[in-house]
């Protein structure tokens, strides 16, 4: 009985074929087709739940805008003067100087003259690198 039982499944099992599993990718991302991109589009627009918040913007008036601008070539002359006198005509010199919060520090590395400005109320810092000529 076990042995015309076990015939029994081979000759089933034999007779038994399947098939290649193929993988085909619906988002077009991906090289499916390019058909999908709209309803994959659409459902997920449909599922996100974000709103994103509108924040008003203030337009300024000419007076306002006028000042800005003053404001901005006076911070810029005064620069230019504190610039001049720090430095000479001559340009930048190796060194450590402190304006305010920032210190800056200026040597020579082989890219160039290196700038490293460092803030020292917020800790921030950024490097500028004037490469030789």
């Amino acid at each position: 009985m076990k042995v015309k039982f076990l015939i029994g499944i081979m000759l089933v099992s034999l007779s038994l074929k399947a098939q290649g599993l193929v993988y085909k990718p619906i988002n077009p991302a991906f090289g499916g087709d390019t058909f999908n991109y709209q309803w994959l589009l659409s459902s997920a627009e449909s599922q996100k739940t974000f709103k994103e918040k509108v924040i008003p913007t203030v337009q300024k008036t000419d007076l306002q805008k006028f000042t800005d601008q003053l404001n901005s070539q006076f911070l810029s002359q005064v620069s230019r003067e504190m610039f001049a006198k720090l430095f000479g005509s001559n340009g930048f010199s190796v060194g450590s100087y402190n304006f305010g919060s920032f210190s800056v520090e200026i040597y020579h590395a082989t890219a160039g003259l290196t700038l490293d400005i460092l803030d020292t109320s917020t800790g921030d810092q950024t490097q500028v690198i004037i490469p030789n000529k």
